[in-house]
This record gives C-alpha cells, sequence and structure tokens, in this order.
C-alpha cells in the first residue's frame, strides 16, 4: 500500500507520527509507519512564505553557505559562515527550539495552533535567540568580558552553537555577537522553510533617552568618553520572507526581525517583525517595534566636547547620518547587495523628509499637530554645524589599507574656505573602540599648530605605527583617529576616522578534488606577519558536509614571519556544494 499525506497549506509545521489501524474479525491492531515532518512551503503559492523567484529560493531557503558584512561603511570586511540547516540533527534542535519558546506570547502550548503562522513562529525563535531569561540559545558577554566562554568571533557557522545548546541542556552558549546571533536566526528560519538573510546596517545608533538622537561625547584630546548612547560601527539583524496575515497583506515581503536585545528605555528586548516597507515610509504605528527599527536607520548624530567635565559645547564636523548602508548577500553571488533603498529614501529628497516627519509625530506624540516647517526647526537646532560653516573643510583619508603588524598612513586634508589667514591648534588622539561603539584604550596623542593662508589647501601626513596600537588592538580591530581643534581659539572644529585593521588571511589550498565517501586532503597555511611571536595559536576549521564537528588544531607558538602549513584529510559525507572554513586565533586577536 502507497500512501501519500498532503498537509493543507495551513498545517501547523512539527513532527508527526503516523499510525495505521488495522480491524479484523472484531480485533483492533495499532502499527506505527513511522514519522515526518512538516515545514512551511515557499514552493506553495497558497503558503505565506511563498516565493515567486526560484533564484531566490536557492539563496534563500536552500543555500547553507553565507557571509557576514563588517567593518565600517568605509572599509567593508566580510567572512564565511557556515548555515548548515540541512545538517543532521539540526531541523530537531529547531523544533526543540520551538517547543522551549512557545510560552513566550501564548502561555501554553497544549494546541500548537500558532505554530502554521509565520509571523508567531519568527516571534518566538527571535525570542529564544537571546532575550530568554534561562534557555535562550546564546549570550552576549557584558562588559565584553568572555573568558568564562568561547570568543563571540571565533565562530565558523551555526551548527556548533545548535548542537552546544542541545547536548548541554538548553542552556545559553557564551558567547556570541549581533552577526552570529543574526545567522543561527538565520538557520533555524531557514530549516523551518522560511525564506531568510542577514542584513548589516552601518553607522547604527543605540540611544536609551532620545529614540531619533544619538549623543558621543569627547574631551579636549579628542578622546571618546563613554556615555549612555552607543554608535555601533555596524550591527547584523535578519531578515524573513512572509505575508503579513495581520496586516492584510495578500503577498510575501520582508520583515525585520532583530535577535540582539539591545536597550529601550524599558528594559532590553530583542525587535520585531516590523514590514521593512513601512520603517521607509515612516508608518510606525503598523507594526511591532517599527519605532524602534525607524529610529536605528533614521537617528540623528550629535557630538559634543565636554570641558572639565561640566561645558558642553557642539563642535563643527560634518557629520554621517545613521543607518549610512545597509547591505545583504546577493543572490548566486559571492559580492553584497545594497538594500539601504528599502528601507529609507534617498537622504534629503521629498519623500525622505515626509517620513521622517509621519515618524516623529507618532515617536513624539506632542508634537502629532505639529506642522513640518516646526519639526524641521527642532531638528536643525538639535544638530551640528557643518565645517563648512566655520570657513574650514578637513578630512582623513587613508594612505594604505593596514594589515595587522603594519603602521597606519593617514592623510590630513585641510581647505581654508575664507580669504583671510588661518592658524589654529589641532589635538590628535587614536583610541580603540568596539563595533558596538565602547570606547577602549586611548593610546596615542600628539598636538600641531596648522596655519592656512587665503583659499590654501594642505594636505598634512600622518603615521601610526604597529608598536604603537599593537597592544591595545586584541579582538577589536577598529582604531578611532580623531583631530579637535583646541577650545581656546574660539569655534571648536573636529574630523575623525574610523580604521579597521584587517587580520592576515588563512590560505585554503585543496589538494584533491572532494568526492562523496572519498578521502579528500587540503593544505592550511598561515604566516606570522608580526615582529614578534605569535602565542597559543590554534587553527579551526568547518564545513558543511565535510566535517561532522568543527577541527581544532594547535600551532602552538610561531615566531616572526614564520609560516604554519597543516595538511588536513576529511571524507565528504554526503552531496552538495561543500566549502571549508578555516578560522586562526592566537594570544593577539
Amino acid at each position: 500500500i502507497n500512501i501519500s499525506v498532503f498537509p493543507p497549506s495551513n498545517a501547523c509545521i512539527g513532527r508527526y507520527i503516523l499510525n495505521m489501524q488495522i480491524t479484523s474479525c472484531g480485533h483492533t491492531y495499532q502499527r506505527c509507519l513511522g514519522d515526518f515532518y512538516v515545514l512551511f512551503n515557499p514552493w506553495c503559492a497558497d503558503d505565506p512564505v511563498y516565493m515567486d523567484n526560484q533564484a531566490h529560493r536557492e539563496e534563500y531557503v536552500l543555500n547553507e553557505h553565507g557571509i557576514l558584512y563588517e567593518g565600517v561603511h568605509k572599509h567593508i570586511t566580510s567572512r564565511p559562515w557556515h548555515f548548515g540547516q540541512f545538517e543532521d540533527g539540526i531541523l530537531d534542535i529547531c523544533l526543540k527550539i520551538l517547543d522551549m519558546g512557545a510560552s513566550y506570547h501564548h502561555g501554553s502550548d497544549r494546541d500548537h495552533c500558532w505554530r502554521n503562522d509565520p509571523v508567531h513562529v519568527s516571534m518566538v525563535v527571535n525570542h529564544m535567540i537571546s532575550s530568554h531569561t534561562t534557555n535562550s540559545i546564546m549570550k552576549i558577554p557584558e562588559n565584553n568580558d568572555y573568558l568564562k566562554g568561547t570568543k563571540p568571533f571565533s565562530w565558523n557557522g551555526s551548527v556548533p552553537v545548535l548542537q552546544q545548546w542541545y547536548n548541554g541542556r538548553c542552556r545559553p552558549v557564551r558567547y556570541g555577537y549581533c552577526g552570529s546571533l543574526a545567522s543561527v536566526m538565520c538557520t533555524v528560519m531557514r530549516c523551518l522553510g522560511i525564506p531568510s538573510r542577514v542584513v548589516t546596517n552601518f553607522c547604527f545608533p543605540c540611544s536609551i533617552e532620545n529614540p531619533l538622537g544619538i549623543n558621543e561625547t569627547f574631551d579636549c584630546t579628542g578622546k571618546n568618553l563613554c556615555g549612555k548612547d552607543k554608535l555601533w560601527r555596524y550591527h547584523c539583524w535578519n531578515e524573513s520572507w512572509m505575508a503579513r496575515r495581520d496586516l492584510n497583506q495578500c503577498c510575501g515581503d520582508w520583515q525585520c526581525l532583530d535577535p540582539t536585545p539591545l536597550e529601550t528605555g524599558r528594559g532590553s528586548s530583542c525587535s520585531g517583525p516590523t514590514w521593512v516597507r513601512s520603517i521607509r515610509e515612516g508608518e510606525l504605528d503598523l507594526d511591532y517595534d517599527g519605532h524602534h527599527m525607524f529610529s536605528r536607520v533614521n537617528s540623528n548624530y550629535v557630538g559634543w566636547l565636554t570641558q572639565n567635565n561640566s561645558k558642553r559645547t557642539k563642535f563643527f564636523c560634518d557629520a554621517w547620518p545613521c543607518g549610512q548602508r545597509l547591505i545583504t548577500k546577493s543572490v548566486g553571488s559571492e559580492q553584497f547587495e545594497d538594500i539601504t533603498g528599502a528601507y529609507k529614501y534617498e537622504q534629503g529628497s521629498v519623500k525622505n523628509k515626509e517620513a521622517y516627519y509621519r515618524a516623529y509625530r507618532r515617536i513624539h506624540p506632542g508634537y502629532c499637530n505639529a506642522s513640518n516647517c516646526h519639526i524641521e526647526r527642532e531638528l536643525s537646532s538639535l544638530k551640528n554645524p557643518f565645517l563648512s560653516d566655520s570657513g574650514i573643510n578637513m578630512r582623513l583619508k587613508m594612505a594604505n589599507c593596514p594589515m595587522y603588524g603594519e603602521d597606519v598612513q593617514l592623510h590630513w586634508l585641510l581647505e581654508n574656505l575664507r580669504s583671510e589667514n588661518k592658524t589654529l591648534k589641532f589635538n590628535l588622539s587614536a583610541q580603540i573602540i568596539t563595533y558596538s561603539g565602547c570606547p577602549m584604550d586611548q593610546f596615542w596623542k600628539d598636538s600641531v599648530n596648522v596655519t592656512l593662508g587665503p583659499r590654501e589647501v594642505k594636505k598634512i601626513p600622518l603615521c601610526i605605527s604597529y608598536s604603537q596600537y599593537g597592544p591595545y588592538l586584541c579582538d577589536h580591530n577598529i582604531i578611532k583617529v580623531v583631530a579637535v581643534s583646541d577650545p581656546e581659539c574660539g569655534e571648536v572644529l573636529m574630523v575623525s576616522r574610523d580604521i579597521v585593521i584587517n587580520r592576515p588571511p588563512v590560505i585554503v589550498k585543496l589538494l584533491s578534488q572532494p568526492r562523496m565517501k572519498v578521502p579528500c586532503t587540503a593544505e592550511i597555511s598561515f604566516c606570522n606577519p608580526l615582529q614578534e611571536d605569535m602565542k597559543n595559536c590554534v587553527m579551526t576549521l568547518e564545513g558543511c558536509g565535510l566535517f561532522k564537528e568543527p577541527m581544532t588544531i594547535d600551532l602552538g607558538t610561531l615566531a616572526s614571519n614564520q609560516q604554519a602549513r597543516t595538511i588536513v584529510e576529511f571524507t565528504p559525507y554526503r552531496l552538495g556544494s561543500h566549502r571549508l572554513l578555516a578560522n586562526f586565533g592566537c594570544h593577539k586577536f
């Protein structure tokens, strides 16, 4: 007997048991034929996650290889990620996540009725990633202290994280960061049949007091002082594709889900799902957490100079807008796709201003009847004056793309826009900044007097040696360089630049063509570029269909300019596109 089961498009997802009952001669026998799984189906036109583009389905549902984008908006870096949604046991782990988070919105999971709605499923998964009090999948280290766990940036993929959570009695894995949280969520959503992708937002504001304003404070030396507000250099979240029945959507569209718990003034929480188009239009009443998501791509930057910890002054600067750039991996390509236009209209356009005024009235009820001109005057009074208003233009331009161990070379460009001489004293500084905007050690300070003739343009070279920044960089590879004029000279001018220090590359070379169940070898090499020893060197290897669990190789100590070569053997255990990921770590990073 051949049996075909056709679940309706509104069936609850999960694991089902198929029983057969036979009645013969007054006796009834039960026989379990096995079990099967029902998932969301983006190939079915009646399913709320239906996606009509085959290339998009292959990328956002079937592709196990991803790319995380990091760095700063002027220097975007990337690293591969293994989603592994089809690895053995991952589906059962994903269903366990739904079981553990079932009471989040519903109090009880006795009827499972919510499991046919991708909106509620996505909310449960979003909550379980890092917001659940006891059973969340990953924890974020407090105060960048991760000595009692795994370094957040050392993960290559989602599979080890999910397996460690499941095998550890559903206790949180230590530790992750926004990129790994969004990627693990992407794995779970793709495994359940919901098309998903990871998005990176550059210049991401995290403000507690003013939802549409972010404040940064500096002292007279240019040191970034730690305050309540943080300007993250980048932040990753998840987008999932579904038709929102609760918003009367008849067709699918991208919904924004941020699993990273962020402080909102009423405690920390994750956000979403939020319809991406409602963020662009400023229609914040439509959706979950719309005002939070809107502020994360539209906040205004305000910079302050503090003197003697009391008086604060706005300085002249050319601030980049928050939500400067939003990108994700392109369909069928290793390149990134710029999706900023999906979240906001072109800066300064009529539609952009209309959406902002609409959102401003909803976020600030006191302005619900205010005119656009009134709101614009209020915003103008909060912003920093432009550098050009002071009669001087400045910018810091990179002269090289520094690798770990190399000196940082910059050109400081100054232009006098007036017809009279300008003489100013500037304080220069360099400071380590985490990706989440936390200021660390200020390791370099200098001062210089600059004289500019009428309409003169001057280029001043700056150099920060590795010996100066090397001892402080650690796992954080972002340096903030600041030039600020002395307040005693009158108007305060400031220019800054975030610099990404690139990690040395790990080179992977296949020595034979991978074939199913046939041993294959690869050569992994890494060269120490520093003028000092690298201690506690470890190489971690991972690959879908290649390793059932990550392989760790202890390399010990690498001397200066020493090259480490390792031959590894593995046997591909399933068909598909294979990618070998190698991650290097040492006492330096």
